[in-house]
């Protein structure tokens, strides 16, 4: 399993978070890395419907991960 960062998403061994640009092909969920609206990908990553943003991180997936951050608010 990838690192993960304190907010979820996914950190490589060096623990710097990885970027992907809009039009890139992509699976699973992000984040815009300028507004953080959040994104369910089965494709193409899109340019951010909020604020035109063309950066996105993939966040970390799981059936428990919104579960766990409402816990601790």
């Amino acid at each position: 399993m990838a690192p993960q960062s304190l907010d979820g998403t996914n950190t490589g061994g060096d623990g710097f978070v990885q970027f992907w640009a809009a039009g890139d092909n992509g699976k699973g969920d992000y984040r815009c890395s300028e507004c953080f609206y959040g994104v369910t990908v089965h494709r193409t990553l899109p340019v951010c419907p909020m604020c035109s943003g063309s950066s996105w991180e993939q966040t970390a997936w799981s059936p428990f991960t919104r579960a766990e951050r409402l816990r601790y608010r």
